[in-house]
């Protein structure tokens, strides 16, 4: 799979996620027309990110998510109570979306090698896909309250533990070495998570995200790949 076959593929888990997101927050929202409420909440989101990114979420005001949306400032206490409710809102349906693509794409039929091609590929293309929510998400986590800050801390655990559990298959069945699979999971991860915060690194050395991700590959591949004899 390359980016251009995921970004159909990540269609269908924004829609459902959207879903999710409305059901979630039923109580607070006070819009009862499902495709209004999904319409207009993507127009929230993606305007708050615009913002968020640019001036910093406690700096952007709801005069400026008003002016972005095109939504008065009634009508958007009529989807969130507060900016932290926002906030929380938003955090959340990312990484419900992010973790549930995660464990979707292993495949337990397929080997220990190629579900970390997949993982690999899997994470660099969402980061690509939802950049502005990872750049935001990583900027925004210090005003979580306390929580909602253990919430984001178990999803990236979780996502290290779906990685190390790969890892670990992988030395049982002779493929992989034997190594700390969780720290090892945790270096594959920043080395991922460079995609999206020094994306205008990797744009200046023309590296595609295809190319970042076939490079990651064959960079864990050298580090944990048992050698066979002759090689």
């Amino acid at each position: 799979m390359n980016y251009s076959e995921f970004q159909k593929v990540i269609q269908y888990y924004r829609k459902s996620n959207a879903k999710e997101a409305i059901t979630e927050n039923r109580k607070e929202i006070r819009v009862k027309k499902e495709k209004t409420v999904a319409k207009n909440l993507q127009r929230i989101f993606e305007a708050t990110l615009k913002i968020g990114n640019k001036k910093g979420f406690q700096a952007m005001s709801m005069r400026d998510l008003s002016d972005e949306t095109g939504l008065s400032m009634g009508a958007l206490y009529a989807y969130f109570a507060s900016k932290e409710n926002l906030l929380v809102m938003l955090q959340r349906n990312g990484r419900d979306n992010f973790q549930k693509i995660l464990e979707d794409c292993i495949d337990e039929a397929a080997t220990p090698l190629e579900n970390l091609h997949k993982l690999i590929r899997t994470h660099v293309y969402f980061s690509e896909a939802m950049q502005p929510w990872f750049y935001f998400t990583y900027m925004e986590g210090k005003n979580l309250k306390k929580m909602e800050r253990k919430i984001a801390v178990d999803h990236e655990l979780h996502s290290d533990n779906i990685l190390s559990t790969v890892l670990t298959k992988g030395e049982q069945e002779g493929a992989f070495k034997k190594l700390p699979h969780q720290l090892t999971a945790a270096l594959i991860k920043s080395l991922l998570n460079d995609w999206y915060l020094k994306r205008w690194k990797y744009a200046k050395m023309d590296v595609s995200v295809d190319d970042f991700a076939k490079y990651v590959i064959d960079f864990v591949e050298s580090h944990c790949l048992v050698k066979k004899s002759g090689n």
